[in-house]
């Protein structure tokens, strides 16, 4: 029997065991050049080793759809991981809690058009997945020498629906 989970929507009080919402919503923290832009102040922890850097780099991901069959997920020991939406469209974020080194408790998130995410460093989440073309995101993470991966491969995959 296949486990199927239902989306819901991106808030910062649903994510904030896992991470940072990054969105321009209520009122920004400072009015700034020349009373033109609102600037909504230092919204996310960025967490890197102290072997590693922050880096800006820019991911292209295959859209995918609904329903999304979940069969791996991965975690970044060593640093935080942000994800911007260079578009405005929706997208899935899938996070799962830890237990004693496995991923449990995944919970399935539908991204707002302008919102990113700031996942804290060691949580586990799916891979990129937008949900229409271009898929163009930029990542903040960490950039360093040594290994920032872990995988894991669940016994069956997951079913994620709207």
């Amino acid at each position: 029997m296949t486990k199927t989970i239902k989306t819901q929507p991106l808030t910062a009080q649903a994510f904030a065991p896992y991470g940072d919402v990054l969105e321009a919503e209520g009122t920004p923290d400072k009015i700034i050049n020349q009373g033109c832009c609102g600037r909504y102040h230092d919204r996310a922890l960025l967490d890197f080793g102290a072997d590693g850097r922050a880096g800006i780099s820019v991911f292209k991901a295959q859209p995918r759809s609904l329903p999304y069959a979940l069969d791996l997920v991965e975690r970044h020991p060593e640093g935080s991981q942000a994800f911007i939406p260079m578009s405005q469209h929706p997208w899935l974020v899938i996070v799962a809690s830890d237990n004693n080194g496995t991923p449990d408790d995944i919970r399935a998130f539908i991204a707002a058009p302008g919102q990113g995410i700031n996942l804290h460093r060691g949580i586990w989440h799916g891979v990129l997945t937008p949900l229409h073309a271009p898929g163009l995101f930029a990542v903040i993470d960490r950039i360093g020498d040594t290994a920032n991966l872990q995988e894991h491969k669940l016994d069956h995959p997951i079913t994620i629906t709207d």
